[in-house]
């Protein structure tokens, strides 16, 4: 069978687990050939670590993806996480036009904002260019906060009840996608999740786990990843869903019982064997043989 292939379009932080360093090697476990556009390179995330260096890649960008063009590359999903300025939204705009075929799934992971606010690199012309972008997806993945900057609307904290949930994924589907995931639901103090809509059939999904409290990096870049190895290898939306969040909660876990420092990242590597098992990739118990 045709291996399939992605173009994940990320940043990639040298330490710290996120981005790149998460999104390839969760999409090569899944059985999927992943080609890498980083849009910067850091010595570390943002997220507490003292001052990084943040090497901007926007001027290779174009020549980057003309080069791909003249090998008649094609994708089978276009992969978008962090970009750096509202130019950046524009070029990858342009690659959308590029390498889209009516085969291909373009998936935008809208990284803008957290805890009702934007994030310290982003700008209000970010937001606006992101929502552009967000129009030409097949599937976005905003947390809460980034769906209200997408929708011009006020951020409120949950709980939340099922018909603010749905009405933002309506919302935000009719922007554009027909598949939207929405990360940060929850109804009640012990549980966490996400929801989905599919506008094609019309149907709202949902997919929960024991909430575990703090702040951890890298998680959001988690959940997108496993959610599009989930969909590249044919599970509905709803199973799809419900693995990326099992997968990331599972890695929180992992990470709080070691005491590792949040700031670093969790441990999804331990994850992996498990997660290629329910892709139908190999059995848990698989041993290579000497």
């Amino acid at each position: 069978m045709r291996q399939k292939r992605i173009a994940a379009i990320h940043d990639i932080s040298g330490f710290g687990k996120c981005s790149l360093t998460v999104v390839l090697p969760i999409l090569s476990a899944a059985g999927i050939e992943t080609s890498v556009m980083p849009t910067a390179v850091l010595s570390t995330h943002t997220g507490g670590l003292g001052k990084c260096t943040y090497r901007d890649l926007t001027e290779d960008m174009r020549d980057y993806a003309a080069h791909w063009k003249s090998l008649n590359l094609s994708f089978d999903a276009l992969y978008t996480g962090f970009l750096g300025s509202a130019e950046q939204i524009g070029i990858v705009s342009d690659i959308v036009d590029d390498f889209r075929t009516s085969d291909t799934l373009v998936m935008v992971d809208p990284v803008l904002a957290d805890n009702g606010k934007l994030y310290a690199t982003c700008t209000p012309e970010m937001a606006h260019g992101m929502k552009t972008l967000c129009k030409k997806a097949d599937l976005i993945v905003p947390n809460l906060t980034e769906a209200a900057f997408l929708l011009g609307e006020e951020f409120y904290d949950g709980p939340y009840d099922r018909a603010y949930i749905e009405g933002v994924l309506h919302r935000l589907s009719d922007m554009g996608p027909r598949l939207v995931v929405l990360t940060g639901v929850w109804f009640s103090p012990g549980l966490l999740g996400a929801a989905g809509l599919d506008r094609d059939t019309g149907r709202i999904t949902y997919a929960f786990s024991p909430r575990i409290e703090g702040a951890y990096h890298g998680t959001g870049d988690i959940f997108g990843s496993v959610l599009l190895a989930g969909l590249l290898n044919e599970m509905s939306l709803r199973d799809a869903m419900q693995l990326a969040v099992d997968f990331t909660c599972g890695s929180i876990r992992r990470t709080r019982e070691a005491g590792t420092d949040r700031r670093f990242g969790v441990n999804f590597e331990a994850g992996l064997p498990r997660f290629m098992e329910e892709l139908g990739l190999f059995p848990v118990n698989y041993r290579v043989a000497r």
